[in-house]
């Protein structure tokens, strides 16, 4: 029995440490659902996804980045229009420092042009920047739905509370984990220190979205 008790409240404190407080796992305040944490449940309420289509997303996680998405989605809706119209819901927001121009195109309403202008400004050192640059081409309407899709990651010994919890699925409690730490040297300890309360897929997911600056 206390094997058991055990067992269940470890269940508990790992879920309360990569989920964020409010229902919606893995959507963003415009209902955009992103693959990396998106629950199975959610996934399959988006039009067009089947659940094997869901499976095969939950099995390919973590993903290095949206062409691997793309790669996986292909293989269950071969059209590029339909996963076109995919994406508008579905996403993994692609790093604006590092895309490459097949990846940035796979952002909903973004053509050659854009994506030249998306390249034309890096490095960004924060979204700010994205939204002043990209400002100058499109409504500020625009950006701002552009920006659903896209990210630049953070340096983890100077984030604020508030910076973390644009990470996709990071809850309350794993924020504080990633202060605790601080400072961070470099990568592994990172790994290492954040590997204690998530297992190795959390933490490749998570690494995407920090960088750690000396």
């Amino acid at each position: 029995m206390t094997r058991n008790i055990t067992w269940v409240t470890s269940a508990l404190v790992f879920t309360s440490l990569i989920t964020p407080t409010h229902a919606q796992v893995g959507k963003n305040k415009d209902g955009i659902v992103y693959v990396d944490s998106a629950t199975k449940e959610e996934l399959v309420k988006v039009p067009g996804v089947t659940p094997a289509l869901a499976d095969a997303i939950m099995d390919g996680r973590p993903f290095a980045d949206m062409l691997a998405v793309d790669k996986v989605v292909a293989a269950h809706m071969a059209a590029p229009e339909e996963r076109k119209s995919l994406y508008a819901k579905l996403f993994l927001p692609i790093n604006l420092n590092t895309a490459t121009r097949e990846e940035i195109m796979l952002v909903p309403g973004v053509g050659e042009k854009m994506a030249h202008e998306f390249e034309e400004y890096r490095p960004y050192d924060g979204l700010a920047r994205f939204r002043r640059e990209i400002g100058k081409y499109v409504n500020e309407t625009e950006v701002a739905r552009f920006e659903q899709y896209v990210f630049v990651p953070i340096d983890l010994n100077k984030a604020s509370d508030a910076d973390l919890h644009t990470i996709p699925g990071l809850g309350k409690r794993m924020v504080r984990e990633f202060k605790e730490y601080r400072p961070y040297k470099n990568i592994e300890k990172f790994r290492h220190e954040i590997g204690k309360y998530v297992d190795a897929k959390q933490v490749a997911r998570l690494e995407r979205y920090i960088t750690i600056k000396q």
